[in-house]
């Protein structure tokens, strides 16, 4: 129950939702017992008075007496019936309560861990999978909910009915009760026998489903590359595979549960058999009347149902306690990269560098090591190197991603670190090398930068981004569902339009990482133009591996195995003759216009 333990926050914020609920399982259980109760009376009525009955026979009272001899039954049959609708009312009331509650504690559990989800650092989503992080968020949360509503009624309700229906039959025959409920603990405890196996099985099902949800998952994204590689035979093979072990492991799960049914019925009429016997033996000796075995076979059936859920309930609570613990090992997972202030910053666009290092904390791959530079406000530089370098580590440091190992990070000569994170990227205007667009409009895409942009602002930001034209030229405009990832659009169109939503933002530091590398030389040409004005009084990173010579940076950094190997002018790089020029050379052989080149 440790693991379960962090669910008490949730039961103290509905504390009186949980305490009416209590109160109706209570008022419920009353009206269950009473009809027993009025069975008996019924019965022994019927059992004595026939004789009675008999004896008027002939006569004119023998009438009279059927007739409030049956009001009397007739008055039995609506008081059952009545208690049985109250009853029902409060089971009503009792599930609108307590399932309810556990509706609303299951809504903010899983807003919870979504909202810490979205604190966490990238680095916690290298270390894992989509798919491991969706079922967390759904099937374990499920599995917790059973927990919070059914197991915790049906326990509440168990304690009570027992303690009832106990303290009656113990009340009229000890001996009788005795007989009755002995099958009864056989009966838990084979259920939960049977229950711990079905959790065992239960979590490997868990486990395989888990395990397919990633694979499918992986597949949808990547198919394209599935089938550009035609390996469509050869993935379904795989999943086919999974999901056979998936299928084995239900089936024997299945065939487990199937032992459910034939357990309860042997022992619950075990308890039929010898309440009968036991009842029928005590009433020739007149220690009970025969309305008594009727109502004690009503109890014994009235505790099967409770008895029962005993195993079940604990199986439920083991499951439960299985899932908050795969839930606790992400929500006790610290953001390594907080905020230690609330107090927005202003930025006016200085960064300084001074000796920063940094190793990526999974692989221990050391991705810079002493780098030093400063630009000034409404300076540009440009980032070039090769692939893998380290160019986009310094973007990734920037925004504040992962902290530095070595050295230090000043903006506006205020330590990065001691900023308030939420405002400094508000600030900053991030194209990522990666280009990720959501299963949304093209408009919504682009605002996401800016929610409360106006159209206006919208297509000013996609002309500048040289994407207008072609975003109206689409079925539906700016209105364009773009797919998962914006799979219907082109890689040219996904640059764009993630460069227009960084262009909205109007932001005092822009960092483009890589971001024109799917797009032909003159788009590129007119990107370039758009960005010399935009870019006039912002300060502005552009990491590449081509060389941008029309664009007129500040400085330029030539970043090699995670080192400053050259920085300077382009004038200044090419009178050096080292690597920038190198490259250079490289790109007019390759390109007559001198704009860009692959390396």
């Amino acid at each position: 129950m440790k693991h379960l333990l962090v669910l008490n926050k949730y039961f103290y914020q509905y504390k009186y939702t949980f305490l009416i609920g209590v109160l109706f399982v209570a008022i419920s259980n009353i009206f269950s017992i009473m009809p027993p109760q009025a069975i008996r009376y019924a019965f022994d009525l019927v059992k004595d008075d026939i004789v009675y009955y008999k004896m008027y026979s002939g006569f004119a009272l023998q009438n009279s007496f059927y007739s409030i001899f049956s009001q009397a039954i007739f008055i039995f049959g609506i008081s059952v019936l009545l208690m049985a609708l109250l009853r029902g009312i409060f089971m009503f009331l009792m599930r609108q309560t307590l399932i309810v509650m556990s509706r609303r504690i299951e809504f903010d559990l899983r807003n919870d861990m979504y909202a810490h989800y979205q604190s966490l650092t990238a680095a916690f989503y290298k270390r894992n999978r989509t798919g491991d992080l969706m079922s967390r968020i759904t099937e374990d949360i499920v599995r917790v909910r059973m927990y919070l509503g059914p197991a915790i009624m049906y326990a509440v309700n168990l304690f009570v009915t027992i303690v009832t229906v106990m303290a009656i039959m113990l009340s009229t025959n000890v001996e009788l009760t005795l007989y009755a409920v002995l099958p009864l603990p056989f009966l838990a405890g084979s259920i939960y026998y049977v229950n711990s196996i079905i959790h065992a099985k239960s979590e490997a099902i868990q486990q395989q489903m888990s395990k397919l949800t990633a694979i499918a998952q992986e597949a949808f994204s990547g198919i394209r590359l599935i089938k550009a590689y035609v390996q469509e035979k050869a993935n379904i093979g795989f999943f086919d595979d999974e999901s056979n072990t998936y299928r084995q492991k239900s089936i024997d799960l299945t065939r487990t549960q199937a032992l459910f049914s034939p357990l309860m019925l042997v022992l619950v009429g075990t308890s039929t058999v010898l309440t009968i016997y036991i009842g029928g033996k005590q009433v020739i000796d007149g220690k009970i009347t025969s309305g008594n075995i009727a109502e004690f076979i009503l109890y014994v059936n009235m505790l099967t149902w409770p008895v029962m859920s005993i195993g079940w309930t604990a199986a439920m609570v083991q499951r439960a306690a299985a899932s908050q613990k795969r839930i606790n090992e992400f929500m006790n997972t610290m953001p390594e990269i907080v905020s230690i202030t609330n107090e927005p910053v202003q930025l006016k666009g200085k960064i300084t560098f001074k000796n920063v290092g940094f190793v990526y904390p999974d692989t221990g791959i050391k991705a810079m090591n002493k780098v030093t530079f400063e630009l000034l406000p409404g300076e540009k530089m440009a980032i070039v190197g090769r692939t893998g370098a380290g160019k986009s580590t310094i973007a990734e440091l920037l925004v504040r991603n992962y902290d530095t190992t070595e050295g230090e990070i000043l903006l506006d000569d205020q330590a990065l670190k001691q900023l308030n994170l939420e405002s400094v990227r508000q600030q900053i205007g991030y194209v990522p090398q990666d280009v990720f667009l959501f299963s949304d409009t093209v408009s919504n895409n682009v605002s996401f930068g800016r929610p409360d942009a106006t159209p206006e602002q919208i297509r000013k930001a996609a002309q500048q981004a040289s994407v207008l034209k072609e975003i109206e030229s689409l079925p539906e405009g700016f209105d364009t569902i773009v797919g998962e990832r914006g799979v219907t659009l082109s890689g040219g169109q996904k640059q764009r339009i993630s460069l227009a939503r960084a262009l909205i933002k109007e932001p005092a530091i822009l960092i483009l990482d890589d971001c024109l590398s799917a797009v032909d030389a003159q788009t590129e040409h007119t990107i370039i133009s758009y960005l010399n004005e935009y870019l006039i009084d912002r300060t502005a990173l552009l990491i590449t591996h081509r060389i941008f010579a029309s664009m007129n940076f500040d400085k330029i950094l030539v970043i090699e195995n995670g080192e400053i190997a050259e920085q300077g002018t382009h004038e200044q790089l090419l009178n050096n003759g080292g690597i920038y020029a190198s490259l250079y050379e490289k790109q007019l052989s390759e390109n007559t216009n001198g704009n860009k080149v692959t390396v």
